[in-house]
């Protein structure tokens, strides 16, 4: 298995298999406004709050561009769900505290073939309610901070208390030797050793260079705070974005342990056209096609080997995994 959102392994060959998620309409701009450049001097940490939107017993999801998210999964994961419960921005983290502007670059855009506009690195809190569900959802969308962050996480920390978010969920993706003909298996572990037990997961085991969502991830615990991550393993050689079946599966697993009801089929057309692209550049080169080959007869191996299609960390399914979750939080509510 290889770092999270490297790049070593990759097939050239499958490069031009590319279908874009778009991201929410007003994200990634947190500047165009000049009215926010008011609320600057009132920021703590670079936070800077806009509206303080009502909320029923919220979850805060976040997902970041970098190194932490192989083939955009997991940013467009977030993406997909600020858009499909109509996120709205109430904060946002200025990026002049925490990105270096030569290693993640502002972007000139054409506006109408004649004006350009520059697009900066933005890390962006939305308020998404969600019809039918016990909880709202608090959509952290945003790049990987370059500096400082330790003030990132504690600027993350207080939307969390300020908005009284029961749960934290990050979403990561890493590449990984799996083939993309196979069902993907997300992991996920959690903070708290009594939500690990409950709710299946492992403890990580990784020892290593982290990004910003074990960073975050560790910063909840000392906080007290309940979080919870999730990991996509995406082929390392198709890793060029994005990977809607990476992305579809992330948000599915999301929705079991939260309980919310989502529409995904948008995202599962998405999957099935990738799914077939790929297989149609695999099947015009033998050696890729060899190599695939030999991933599914060592994972059917490894299946076999436990009587069941599993891995460590593999997160359950059904209802069941969201009504632990749910007894847990009210647990933790009579609690505190």
């Amino acid at each position: 298995m290889l770092a999270p959102g490297g790049a070593a392994g990759t097939w050239s060959a499958l490069g031009p298999v590319r279908l874009r998620i778009a991201r929410p309409a007003g994200t990634l701009e947190p500047w165009k406004d000049a009215a926010t450049h008011e609320h600057r001097s009132m920021s703590i940490d670079g936070l800077v709050w806009e509206d303080h939107p009502p909320l029923r017993r919220p979850v805060l999801v976040a997902g970041f561009e970098g190194w932490t998210d192989a083939a955009d999964a997991a940013s467009d994961a977030v993406a997909w769900l600020a858009r499909r419960f109509g996120g709205r921005r109430f904060a946002w983290i200025d990026p002049e505290e925490h990105v270096d502007f030569q290693s993640t670059r502002p972007r000139v855009e054409l506006v109408d073939g004649v004006t350009r506009s520059i697009v900066w690195p933005a890390n962006e809190c939305m308020a998404a309610p969600v019809e039918g569900s016990e909880h709202d959802l608090v959509v952290l969308i945003g790049v990987e901070p370059n500096v400082r962050w330790r003030s990132f996480c504690r600027a993350v920390i207080s939307v969390a208390r300020e908005t009284r978010c029961e749960l934290v969920v990050t979403l990561g993706a890493l590449l990984a030797d799996v083939p993309h003909t196979r069902p993907m298996s997300i992991t996920g572990t959690a903070t708290d050793p009594a939500l690990i037990a409950r709710l299946g997961l492992e403890r990580s085991r990784y020892e290593g260079p982290t990004g910003i969502v074990g960073v975050l991830h560790d910063a909840c615990r000392e906080a007290g705070l309940v979080s919870v991550s999730l990991w996509a393993p995406v082929p390392h050689y198709v890793a060029a974005p994005p990977n809607p079946v990476a992305t579809l599966e992330l948000v599915t697993r999301f929705g079991r342990l939260t309980g919310i009801a989502m529409d995904t089929h948008d995202l599962q057309a998405d999957a099935q056209t990738w799914r077939a692209r790929v297989s149609e550049v695999v099947a015009g080169d033998d050696q890729v096609a060899q190599y695939v080959r030999q991933l599914e007869e060592r994972l059917d191996a490894e299946a076999a080997e436990h009587d069941e299609p599993t891995v460590e960390g593999e997160l359950p399914s059904g209802d069941d995994l969201a009504a632990e979750l749910e007894q847990y939080l009210r647990d933790q509510r009579d609690n505190g």
